[in-house]
């Protein structure tokens, strides 16, 4: 049993990785790179897909895992998720949203946190 679930495990990992390859040889290809700085540029597009991967897969997991704790189905589920990762998105790093958390901070509603996240995502350098 344990040798199935290790065989599928290397079976999942090696099939992501062929994925990857795939995508960062088309990059190469559209970019018309060739011998070492084809060989660079898609081991670092490999590492970074690979980085990549996880924090983009934890997110709706964790939203899903969260409904179905909460034993939600249908309408509310689909809610349910889409607020969460509204929520999760707000409080990714970036000047989005540091910019809403200081408005949350602020308490500030309506009109006057919008231009206030306008103004401070500006200023940040942000869109």
């Amino acid at each position: 049993m344990r040798k199935l679930l290790l065989l599928a495990a290397l079976a999942c990992t090696a099939a992501g990785a062929y994925a990857a390859d795939n995508a960062c040889e088309a990059k190469a290809a559209e970019k018309k790179l060739a011998g070492a700085a084809k060989n660079s540029f898609i081991q670092k597009c490999q590492k970074d897909m690979k980085a990549a991967a996880p924090a983009a897969a934890a997110a709706p997991a964790s939203c899903e895992a969260k409904a179905a704790d909460k034993k939600l189905a249908g309408a509310a589920k689909g809610s349910f998720i889409k607020k969460c990762e509204k929520d999760m998105k707000a409080q990714a790093p970036g000047a989005q949203g540091v910019c809403e958390n200081k408005a949350a901070d602020k308490k500030l509603a309506g009109a006057a946190k919008k231009s206030f996240i306008q103004k401070c995502v500006k200023d940040a350098g942000g869109n």
